[in-house]
């Protein structure tokens, strides 16, 4: 059981899940999905149609890329036993799809799946390129807890991932592959510019030397790299009971600037590097 709310027996016949367009009173979500054993999921729609794509070649099924979402909201593709979708950019558009596809895989009746968000990120201290796998995601006061208003109440969660997992990801990367690849705490914050101290927003009420100060106390506190999705991923995913992980390129040094100084070429390189690495898990795992 992935979700253990008791109201959704009510409705489980007729429930929609919105901004999928999907409905069990229209669609056979056991035939559709009850294969899936992993989530692959991304804030690109065009990222997760190549990785769909990148899936289909390396597992040698021949598919049809068809986007079974009916809305404009977000994307999903299923390869074989791997779905791919898109949960736009930041925590709110994140949980939405969280929720939908937690249901989507109960419906289904789908066992021992697990989940993966590939994406790209602002490192500490670390070469543009490196890729992180989280190990523990920390809000902006770097603390390992999910904050949500339900009822008025703010309601805590552990944002802790499947460390088992995050060590498995890291054998996935062959020698002869010229980057990093750590584990480390990821922050996950609400905002792209003021919450990730940045200079370049269009408004800043802070000096350069208030966001290297916050940005070193972050690494201080052993944070490696900056996002937005990650906090609530881990919580929704050990709500749900379910093994998963974040891996994310850094594009840039965060002590060192608020822009990606690299070629377009380098950073299109950069973005298939998770992509590469949660395939070949995949793979290893199938073939197994």
């Amino acid at each position: 059981m992935y979700t253990n709310n008791q109201h959704l027996m009510k409705v489980k016949d007729r429930d929609v899940l919105l901004h999928f367009g999907l409905a069990t009173a229209k669609d056979n979500f056991e035939d559709m999905f009850g294969d899936v054993k992993f989530v692959c999921s991304g804030g690109s729609m065009n990222r997760m149609k190549s990785l769909a794509a990148l899936i289909s070649k390396e597992l040698n099924i021949s598919s049809e890329l068809c986007n079974l979402c009916s809305t404009d909201r977000y994307v999903l593709y299923k390869v074989g036993p791997v779905l791919t979708v898109s949960h736009g950019m930041g925590m709110p558009s994140t949980t939405i799809m969280l929720h939908e596809i937690i249901k989507l895989l109960q419906y289904a009746k789908c066992k021992d799946v697990k989940f993966f968000r590939i994406g790209t990120c602002g490192g500490l201290s670390l070469e543009p390129g490196t890729l992180i796998v989280t190990g523990t995601a920390v809000d902006y006061k770097f603390e390992p807890v999910f904050e949500q208003q339900i009822l008025g109440k703010i309601v805590s969660t552990s944002t802790t991932f499947d460390k088992d997992l995050a060590k498995e990801l890291l054998l996935c990367k062959d020698d002869s592959e010229k980057f990093e690849m750590v584990i480390g705490n990821t922050m996950s914050t609400n905002d792209f510019y003021e919450g990730q101290a940045r200079l370049d927003g269009a408004f800043c009420d802070y000096t350069e030397e208030d966001k290297m100060k916050y940005l070193h106390a972050a690494y201080d506190a052993g944070v490696k790299n900056i996002e937005m999705e990650a906090l609530c991923i881990a919580s929704m995913m050990n709500r749900a009971g379910m093994s998963a992980a974040v891996l994310c390129v850094s594009l840039l040094d965060r002590l060192k600037g608020d822009e990606a100084a690299t070629s377009t070429k380098d950073l299109n390189d950069w973005q298939k590097r998770p992509l590469t690495i949660v395939t070949r898990y995949i793979k290893s795992k199938l073939e197994k």
